[in-house]
């Protein structure tokens, strides 16, 4: 690999103080992007799982477009969620989104997140092909 890793904030309230990029971009084309929650400017914008999944995955394509990507080039999802129940609805949000990019996508329960009104936390990864616009 050559050139410099890239990377950006999206001033979430925890990336300073634990010291991470909300995404980071590889020389070899490969983004990504770290755990993106409802959180927007420090509050969470709770909602159904539905609705937090959109608001998750907003958090992570507007970290792509800040190295000037989006939903397109993305080739992997993860999303983890607190509650079975929860499946269909989160699946629905992804399908919304990614239905004609159809990346890798896994889908894991766990059994919590920092804080109890979050539900659902999702992970991207995007690739930008060789000689492709930075």
């Amino acid at each position: 690999m050559t050139g410099p890793v890239r990377r950006v904030a999206s001033g979430g309230p925890w990336e300073e103080s634990f010291g991470y990029s909300r995404a980071v971009e590889l020389p070899n084309g490969l983004v990504l992007v770290s755990g993106c929650t409802s959180v927007v400017g420090g509050e969470i914008s709770a909602g159904s799982p539905y609705e937090q999944t959109l608001t998750a995955f907003g958090v992570a394509v507007d970290a792509l477009k800040q190295l000037g990507l989006g939903a397109a080039d993305v080739v992997r999802t993860r999303m983890y969620i607190t509650h079975a129940r929860d499946i269909d609805d989160v699946g629905r949000a992804h399908k919304e989104l990614f239905g004609d990019v159809r990346p890798a996508a896994s889908m894991l329960i766990v059994s919590g997140f920092v804080d109890p009104s979050l539900v659902v936390e999702v992970e991207v990864e995007a690739y930008r092909p060789a000689g492709g616009a930075a």
